[in-house]
């Protein structure tokens, strides 16, 4: 299903609200972006505009000039995170959505600066063995652009050190799911953690569910 313009921007605005409803940000922290069909342009959230006071308006533009650079359309400012949007987009063709969140457990997981590892069959959702880690950079850097870029290589989702968890998907409601996901696995890792150990799945276990997870669910079907 292909969204218009207008439709996408109240996807995204939904998809913001419903990520703030489920405690993954509190106040204006976190974004959501969007891909438009068939452009090398992508909507996103403004910065510093409360959740409940977004309107389609609001939702702001960027669009790839002649020359490579990006540039916001209309009267609002992108989030301070857009580059890090711009370069997941730039590098992973198949993303068409993109949730950033604040989630209290992944991001105490972050600031471990630790990876998420195969304690759960689950992990594998994004993407791989494990949920890695992107070294640290400042909020709103063309550095942590680069550093989630590069955790998101051959990955669907990182957390990013001292700071939170990008969660990527082939839409708005599947980049959601997966940082729900992220976060529900982050508790239990800690749980496990403060309980004094675990046991991980084998490598090829997670090979193996990973696979598995790029048939999963009902073929041929999509939702924004």
């Amino acid at each position: 299903m292909v969204l218009a313009p207008n439709e996408l921007r109240n996807s995204v605005i939904r998809t913001a609200r419903e990520m703030m409803r489920a405690g993954l940000c509190v106040n204006t922290s976190g974004n959501v972006s969007a891909a438009i069909p068939g452009t090398d342009a992508f909507l996103i959230t403004p910065s510093g505009v409360p959740y409940e006071e977004l309107e389609p308006a609001s939702i702001v533009l960027m669009r790839r000039t002649g020359l490579g650079a990006w540039e916001p359309e209309g009267s609002f400012a992108p989030s301070s995170e857009w580059q890090l949007h711009a370069e997941a987009y730039s590098e992973k063709r198949e993303i068409r959505a993109i949730v950033h969140t604040h989630s209290p457990k992944a991001t105490a997981v972050s600031c471990l600066e630790e990876d998420i590892p195969p304690f759960h069959y689950m992990v594998a959702a994004a993407g791989g063995i494990d949920i890695p880690c992107a070294p640290y950079a400042t909020f709103g850097t063309r550095e942590l652009a680069l550093s989630a870029a590069k955790a998101l290589e051959h990955r669907r989702g990182c957390l990013l050190a001292h700071h939170g968890v990008v969660a990527t998907g082939d839409s708005l409601r599947s980049a959601l799911a997966l940082a729900l996901e992220i976060e529900n696995l982050a508790r239990m890792y800690l749980d496990l953690r403060a309980s004094g150990g675990m046991k991980l799945l084998p490598e090829e276990e997670m090979r193996r569910v990973a696979e598995r997870f790029l048939s999963y669910g009902q073929p041929k079907r999509r939702n924004p």
